[in-house]
């Protein structure tokens, strides 16, 4: 294959990433203080993946307050203390010729429990073991933890700013992007599904209600940063009846582009305890495809993500116009040089280049 997709330059905005090979965001739970600022173990894990050849790292689910944590051990973006860590990625990353992006996240719901880690115990940490009174759209809990207390009017406003604090405080840190975290079930996606959003007011009831906390997130951080770039992960679908689905996320993808997102991540599920959901190789790229037939390309980029394993399967999946992007998750977590195999085994042109020179020996 003599210059493969996969390997070409991707352009956002005035942002360039060498190639359309990305990492997706991936919790570590590795904050020891609870003070959500990224430590050794993130810098580390940052490089090596900067290292391996991916086109853009993004910094894993990173709240925006204190009680949009999942966990105690969670990475956060609410601070000057957290801001200066920050940096120190961007200039590792970017030391090895990648881009960065950060997730910024609230838990909602779903906050508060114990890291999803080997030896740690499932649902919500009490109160007096460092946990907290999780928030949401409505009352409803997810499955066995805790219930939340639902937001007043006037603290959802104070989520829209505090989303727009942390893209500032990414920008002043020498990031390169920010990705909305409007999936897997987390107060943003709680808000967009009729499964979890009960209210009564302006942000319930129909669609266009329920989607409005996530417009109104991205066009403040947009009205702040004209030329960053947004990218939004979105759950397509919930795999459920009567729950969040393709037709709906069409709407909110197109509205999302009026607002100036550049970047719709789609991923699925994570709203509802126990789904049907049909995983296998590539099972997300379909409702990418959905998405990204739906608009003019110009309009707004598609990225798929979700057992996306072999080189090939990839590079299938940019050939025939289904995403623009590929994210990477657990595979790179496996072998943070993946990118790097893979751009010699679909001998692309770069390959070369994206090797360290302290790295040259080895064979990829």
């Amino acid at each position: 294959m003599a210059d493969p997709i996969l390997f070409r330059p991707f352009r956002l905005r005035d942002l360039e990433v060498r190639n359309r090979l990305w990492v997706s965001p991936m919790c570590q739970y590795s904050i020891e203080q609870q003070h959500g600022v990224p430590g050794d173990w993130h810098l580390q894990h940052i490089g090596a993946l900067a290292r391996g050849g991916a086109g853009l790292v993004t910094v894993e689910a990173t709240a925006v307050a204190p009680e949009g944590r999942i966990s105690p051990r969670d990475v956060g973006l609410w601070n000057d203390e957290q801001t200066a860590a920050f940096a120190r990625l961007a200039s590792i990353a970017h030391a090895h010729g990648a881009r960065i992006a950060v997730q910024l996240a609230h838990a909602g719901r779903k906050a508060s429990t114990y890291p999803w880690l080997p030896g740690q115990p499932d649902g919500t940490v009490p109160i007096i073991e460092g946990g907290w009174q999780t928030v949401a759209p409505s009352e409803a809990a997810f499955g066995e933890l805790a219930a939340p207390r639902a937001l007043g009017a006037d603290e959802i406003a104070g989520i829209v700013e505090a989303f727009a604090t942390a893209a500032d405080r990414a920008v002043a840190a020498g990031l390169d992007a920010v990705e909305v975290h409007a999936a897997h079930g987390y107060l943003l996606h709680e808000f967009l599904s009729p499964l979890s959003n009960l209210r009564g007011d302006g942000y319930g009831g129909d669609l266009e209600r329920r989607a409005r906390l996530l417009r109104e997130i991205v066009r403040t951080i947009r009205g702040r940063h004209a030329r960053l770039p947004i990218l939004v992960r979105i759950s397509a679908t919930e795999w459920v009846e009567g729950g969040f689905d393709l037709d709906e996320a069409e709407r909110v993808v197109s509205w999302l582009a009026e607002d100036g997102a550049d970047l719709v991540d789609v991923s699925s599920g994570g709203n509802v305890p126990v789904a049907p959901i049909p995983v296998g190789p590539a099972y997300q790229t379909p409702l990418a495809a959905r998405l990204r037939g739906s608009l003019p390309a110009e309009a707004i980029a598609v990225g798929t993500v979700g057992l996306i394993t072999e080189a090939a399967q990839a590079e299938s999946i940019l050939v025939t116009g289904q995403a623009d992007v590929v994210f990477l998750g657990r595979a790179l977590l496996a072998d943070p040089h993946l990118p790097l195999r893979w751009a010699h085994e679909l001998r692309a042109p770069s390959a070369e280049a994206l090797v360290p020179p302290q790295y040259h020996r080895a064979r990829f």
